[in-house]
This record gives C-alpha cells, sequence and structure tokens, in this order.
C-alpha cells in the first residue's frame, strides 16, 4: 500500500506542477498577444510636415553672397580658385 499511495503522490504532484506550467504559459502567451492586437491598432505617429515656407533669413542672406560671388566671378573680378574658395567660406559658415 504505501507504494500505491508514493505513486499516486508523485501523480498528483507531477499533474500539479504541470497545470501550473501551462496556466503560466497560457497566461504569458494572452498578455503577448494582447500587447500585439494594442500595437496593430495603435495610429502611427503622424511625421513632421517638410518645410515649406521661406528660407530662414540665414539661408536668405548666404544666398544674397552666392548670388554676388557669381556676378563677381562673372564680371572677371574674381578667379575660378578665389570664386571656389570663397563659396566654400559662406556655404561652411
Amino acid at each position: 500500500m504505501p507504494g500505491l499511495i508514493r505513486g499516486v503522490a508523485r501523480t498528483a504532484v507531477v499533474a500539479g506542477t504541470a497545470t501550473a506550467v501551462s496556466n503560466r504559459v497560457s497566461r504569458r502567451q494572452q498578455g503577448r498577444w494582447a500587447a500585439q492586437e494594442q500595437n496593430a491598432y495603435a495610429a502611427p505617429a503622424p511625421e513632421p510636415a517638410p518645410s515649406t515656407g521661406p528660407p530662414t533669413p540665414d539661408m536668405t542672406a548666404k544666398i544674397e553672397q552666392l548670388k554676388q560671388l557669381g556676378d563677381l566671378k562673372e564680371q572677371g573680378v574674381l578667379s575660378e580658385a578665389e570664386f571656389e574658395e570663397q563659396k566654400r567660406r559662406i556655404l561652411a559658415a
């Protein structure tokens, strides 16, 4: 009889452990599915609109300087090398 009780007890422990593990796995899986479902229905963040407004004052000033530089080059006041050097300085500023 003690061997039978030991066998029944062992079976009960194994069954209880299996049930506990199965329930835990089910809860974790349920949580993952709920998170995936929530993410699937979440609205994506809107992308920032491209700036189509007027150029910034700093960029406007650079454009004006580049136009003046181009005029000086066309008039022959600046060589190609001087023009490229000044253009590089303006754009780097």
